[in-house]
């Protein structure tokens, strides 16, 4: 049985606590939060739960195998850092944390330590991207050439991390799952219109093959958008997160080329075949997340979205935050 503590319970703590709580060999015994309104919401409940407004006290006692950290991304370090010196394996909100050095060094410390960590990349367990993962694992859509996402909405404002840190992780995240290939180069853009953090950003990242991938994160956006192209030679996908019956959609379509005897000979045709939505599974992807965290806490088994998946996106990030700042200059990974 892992006993897990959780600090945050804020937007996405609840659900945390939820999950883990529903899952086989682990329990939820205690729950920080500065908000004294939120733990009592809490209590009434889940009347099990210790709360308390001190994270230390959490993190430091001896009946918590693992701490679930649901905080900004500034405080994600020290706690983080506290938790595994403490023996606790740690389950990290995403973005794991705010510098490149500070995942590094956590993740140094959990290996020392023979502690677990990882990110909380949900959509990694949704059925919609495992099963854009086997089509491209299994050579459905052929060479790949292109990712392309669009992720926009009306809000939500934060105030302690630009639009690129707070949605942009989601899609970096997916794209890393999915492509083999490792990026060699991040450009971005971005703008900030109300309260000095960039709230517009479009992200570039490039990968050997020629493969390219583009990434639209919006504040500022009058709808909400979840979309995500996959271009291959063979095949392509189109993937509407919004669409409540057919997530995936597959497309018999592409280009093919009948001769390479010269540029100016070239000839180009247009297939267009079938389309079909395959059938995903169901199930809340936080609870497998959260099965699988648990799993992998004592079975020593490494998670997809463990401590290195997390620094793969936050080094994204950061290459994005410096090329926003230079106005597009290109940052080498």
């Amino acid at each position: 049985m892992i006993r897990m503590g959780v600090i945050g319970y804020g937007y996405w703590g609840p659900n945390i606590v939820r999950n883990f709580s529903s899952v086989d060999g682990s329990k939820v015994v205690a729950l920080s939060d500065l908000n004294e309104d939120l733990l009592k919401k809490a209590q009434r409940t889940y009347p099990h739960l210790r709360v308390s407004t001190r994270s230390d006290e959490i993190i430091g006692a001896a009946d918590i195998d693992a701490i679930a950290i649901v905080t900004p991304v500034f405080t994600h370090f020290e706690l983080a850092k506290k938790a595994l010196n403490m023996g606790k394996h740690v389950l990290v909100e995403k973005p794991f944390t705010y510098t490149t050095a500070q995942a590094e060094e956590l993740i140094e410390l959990a290996e020392k330590k023979h502690l677990k960590i990882m990110v909380d990349h949900t959509f990694l367990y949704t059925g919609a991207v495992r099963k854009i993962k086997e089509l491209m694992d299994n050579g459905t859509l052929g060479d790949l050439c292109y990712f392309d996402s669009t992720r926009v909405n009306l809000g939500l404002f934060q105030h302690d991390v630009n639009v690129i840190w707070d949605l942009a992780p989601h899609d970096l995240a997916i794209m890393d799952y999915l492509i083999k290939e490792k990026p060699t180069a991040v450009v971005a853009t971005g703008q900030a219109h109300i309260n000095g953090l960039e709230d517009m950003a479009y992200i570039t990242v490039y990968f050997p093959n020629k493969i390219i991938a583009h990434i639209n994160v919006n504040w500022l956006s009058p709808v909400k958008v979840r979309t995500t192209l996959i271009g291959g030679l063979k095949k392509m996908i189109v993937w509407n997160d919004l669409d409540p019956d057919e997530k995936i959609k597959v497309y018999d379509k592409g280009v093919d080329v009948k001769t390479t005897n010269g540029v100016h000979n070239l000839l180009v045709s247009y297939r267009s075949g079938d389309m079909w939505a395959p059938q995903l599974e169901q199930g809340e992807a936080l609870k497998l997340m959260a099965e699988t965290s648990v799993g992998c806490m004592g079975n020593g088994k490494v998670p997809i979205n463990d401590g290195a998946a997390g620094l793969r996106v936050v080094k994204m990030l950061e290459s994005a935050d410096k090329s926003v700042k230079k106005k597009g200059e290109i940052v080498y990974l």
